[in-house]
């Protein structure tokens, strides 16, 4: 059985701007053709300098980046042939929607009549087909948008790179486009990769999801993994909402692992990283895997503790209910609108499930 090679080989990659200072530290890295690859973190982890490098905007300090498994790290942006959306759509002010979109086919020397029809086919891919007249300054930000990836996608590229172009949008438009995004990636099987500093945003519409802080890529997984499974402690708490509780480890066998809290509660959880006993954990938890346990419940079987409910949140289609504990450590567990409400004050009893419970050195 062959695997087919990777579009994108990042190896060993290293960037710096003031020699001191690694803003991309050994990237390595494969995308593969046809998928939809975000790469997620906080301003500053490296995620926007790794894809002006695979653009050509920027060039490694060191290593390579291969396309095909040609060598393209010296490679000018305009003979790369990547598509690539701004934030700012860059569009030209004095050009019509068509003229913009055409921009691309024109620097090519594309003949007329075929550039014409590729430019309405983009249109009606971005459905502003019936807009082609207009310019920059009479459309909305979302129309904006439409027409840079338009123009990003009209001359048939084999990648296509976005930096955050959806983060002008207000949140209804923003979330809107991201569905119109993922649909049109679906449709046309060209690759993206999409930088965001939104964890929601690359959930909705990633295949896979490379997670950076501090210039190295913390985990690369398909979306439901990293926020199921996430290998560290920042991947816990920077993707999704996180329920973090501070203890040390009693008992390690395998993957398992006895951790004790301050006030003597002993639960058990995964022990992701190893960790053995003695050692300081921290114990991560989704929201949505806390139950509240009624009076008549029986106990689970242990990873019960008390907690008292300061606040709860409506958020249309579930309740977050914020709790704390004696020793002031804070848990945000989510409740279905058709359960039983709580009310603030109350010490409800709350399980947290072993196997959702992550352990991390």
């Amino acid at each position: 059985m062959t695997t087919q090679a990777p579009l994108v080989t990042f190896c060993g990659v290293q960037k710096t701007y003031d020699g001191e200072h690694l803003v991309v530290r050994d990237l390595h890295l494969d995308i593969e053709a046809g998928e939809f690859l975000s790469l997620l973190g906080p301003s500053g982890s490296g995620k926007t300098t790794t894809l002006m490098m695979l653009a050509g905007f920027e060039t490694p300090t060191a290593g390579e980046i291969r396309l095909r498994g040609r060598d393209i790290t010296h490679t000018p942006p305009h003979k790369r042939h990547f598509g690539m959306v701004f934030q700012n759509y860059a569009l030209f002010p004095h050009m019509t929607v068509a003229d913009n979109i055409a921009y691309p086919l024109t620097v090519r020397r594309v003949p007329r009549a075929e550039r014409e029809a590729k430019v309405r086919r983009a249109l009606d891919m971005v459905q502003m087909g019936r807009m082609a007249d207009r310019y920059p300054a009479q459309l909305s930000g979302g129309q904006q948008q439409r027409v840079a990836l338009a123009r990003a996608l009209v001359f048939d590229p084999q990648l296509v790179l976005m930096d955050e172009p959806l983060g002008a949008l207000d949140k209804q438009l923003r979330e809107h486009m991201q569905l119109e995004l993922k649909a049109l990636h679906r449709q046309l099987g060209i690759t993206f990769v999409y930088v965001t500093h939104d964890q929601s945003e690359a959930l909705t519409m990633s295949d896979r999801v490379a997670v950076f802080n501090e210039g190295v890529i913390q985990q690369i997984d398909r979306v439901e993994r990293l926020y199921e499974t996430p290998v560290n402690r920042f991947v816990a708490s920077f993707v999704g909402d996180n329920t973090a509780l501070d203890g040390r480890v009693v008992e390690a066998a395998g993957d398992d692992v006895v951790v004790t809290l301050g006030d003597g509660t002993r639960l058990r959880g995964v022990n992701v990283n190893g960790a053995a006993a003695g050692e300081p954990v921290q114990c991560c938890i989704r929201p949505e895997r806390i139950e509240v346990l009624e009076a008549a419940d029986a106990p689970p079987g242990g990873n019960v503790i008390d907690a008292t409910l300061e606040d709860v949140i409506y958020f249309g289609d579930h309740l977050r209910l914020r709790c704390r504990r004696r020793d002031g450590t804070e848990l945000i567990a989510k409740r279905p609108l058709s359960q039983r409400p709580h009310a603030p004050g109350e010490t409800l009893r709350l399980h947290l499930p072993a196997p959702h419970l992550r352990c991390y050195r």
